[in-house]
């Protein structure tokens, strides 16, 4: 049998070429080999304040972008989250196995609280007791994150092994898997944050539903140094983050990019990349364009979606209630 992987997208901001590049294009090249669920973590959303058409809006959007981008609804599961009931129930149950200590260990919160002070929310704190009833209420055995989320895989691994010492067998216990080239694509305005589609600025991200134009206007803005030869230089933040793009889409070894720009300075490189990345996001565009062109096709697919998952959690559900004394 394939193994499972489970992995959510939360419906802020745009989805950007960094989250494309580092995580959904290895997503859908997975499908083949894994059993896969993906979902659109709306629920996780609200932990920090957001407009209710907004996040509608986007939850839909987000779910035509992962079809467009090469998820398949008839080789995998995709569906909402807050559509399958059983996510918050069981993240309740795990609340009360997960010790006050281990959720003050996440960074995460405490960078986003150090933010919002006193308005930070019981949710945002609790965000990781969410996450891992999503992947443990389907048994999954692999987990796509990204560095900043892997932290609260391992929260979820302790938590899986806590409760099957307590009750016996009852979680796998999932592993984080994460990719080893376009995994963290940093912002184009500052080389030293990681790109992020809730960033303010519009020179931040490139979102794949930017137009050429954008797309174009975004790169030959981005933040470099003063020197011009085109190298891969870890200690040059702002060209080795263009590098790293290019090298994403392309594949190229890192010698044949540089040997390709030598003598070349930014500019020459920078007119290069962009068109790289308009053609890269050019045919999820056009897919894109053909989903949202009939109306109500994403919430179908969506309900689907959810229809078929709401069985498996179903029944891991019922197998813990039964196993703590609930029902």
């Amino acid at each position: 049998m394939k193994k499972r992987v489970f992995s959510g997208i939360q419906p802020t901001g745009e989805i950007h070429i960094g989250r494309y590049l580092g995580a959904i294009r290895h997503w859908a090249a997975m499908q083949e080999d894994y059993d896969n669920i993906f979902c659109v973590v709306d629920l996780h959303a609200i932990t920090v304040p957001q407009d209710a058409k907004l996040l509608r809006g986007r939850t839909r959007e987000f779910a035509g972008l992962l079809m467009a981008a090469g998820i398949d609804p008839e080789r995998s599961i995709l569906f909402v989250q807050s559509h399958v009931h059983e996510h918050a129930e069981l993240a309740w149950i795990l609340n009360c196995y997960i010790p006050m200590g281990w959720m003050y260990r996440m960074t995460q919160y405490k960078e986003k609280a150090e933010k919002q002070k006193e308005q930070v929310s019981v949710g945002l704190f609790d965000y990781p007791s969410l996450m891992a009833a999503d992947i443990l209420l389907y048994r999954t055995d692999v987990v796509p994150v990204g560095e900043d989320q892997k932290q609260h895989v391992e929260l979820t691994r302790d938590l899986a092994q806590r409760f099957n010492h307590l009750y016996g067998e009852t979680f796998v216990v999932p592993h984080p898997l994460i990719a080893d080239v376009g995994a963290r694509i940093m912002g184009l305005d500052d080389p030293t944050k990681k790109m992020s589609g809730s960033e303010e600025g519009s020179g931040h991200s490139i979102a794949l539903l930017d137009s050429p134009d954008v797309i174009r206007s975004k790169i030959m803005k981005a933040t470099t140094d003063s020197r011009r030869d085109v190298v891969f230089d870890e200690s040059r933040p702002g060209i080795f983050n263009l590098l790293s793009i290019y090298q994403s889409i392309t594949g190229e070894k890192e010698k044949d990019i540089e040997a390709r720009f030598a003598g070349k300075g930014y500019g020459d490189f920078k007119k290069a990349l962009a068109e790289v990345v308009v053609e890269c996001v050019r045919p999820l565009q056009e897919r894109y364009k053909e989903l949202t062109a009939e109306k109500g096709h994403i919430d179908s697919i969506l309900a689907d979606g959810a229809e078929k998952a709401r069985p498996l959690a179903q029944k891991m559900l019922a197998e813990v209630k039964k196993r703590v004394g609930l029902g």
